[in-house]
């Protein structure tokens, strides 16, 4: 199985960036679907994008696309999430997750989580 840890959440203002990691450890990530998903108070967990185990594959959520975009670094067995003109709306914790089998991506399944990192975006 794969453990995960996200870091580089933060407070920023809007229209900054911000670069958020996911270090995957006891296998590696390529083994598996990487997902990113947030969830903001008093709201349902929401996929933000996700990256095929190939890395061919990368799909956004509507309410990211050109904004956000998703890499992995082999080498260092991590995904990041690059997230650029941040919204006040962007705020929540972020999640990455990994999935053997995930028949969708919004639905997942998906196997293994973080335990989240905190993006907050001031206006």
């Amino acid at each position: 199985q794969v453990q995960l840890v996200e870091s580089g959440g933060g407070l920023v203002q809007a229209g900054g960036s911000l670069r958020l990691s996911c270090a995957a450890s006891g296998r590696t990530f390529s083994s598996y679907v990487m997902a990113w998903f947030r969830q903001a108070p008093g709201k349902a967990r929401e996929f933000v994008g996700g990256l095929s185990r190939s890395g061919a594959r990368i799909y956004y959520a509507d309410s990211v696309k050109g904004r956000f975009t998703i890499s992995g670094d082999n080498a260092e067995n991590t995904v990041y999430l690059r997230m650029n003109s941040l919204k006040p709306e962007d705020t929540a914790v972020y999640y990455c997750a990994a999935g053997q089998n995930p028949t969708s991506w919004y639905r997942g399944p998906y196997d293994y989580w973080g335990q989240g990192t905190q993006v907050t975006v001031s206006s």
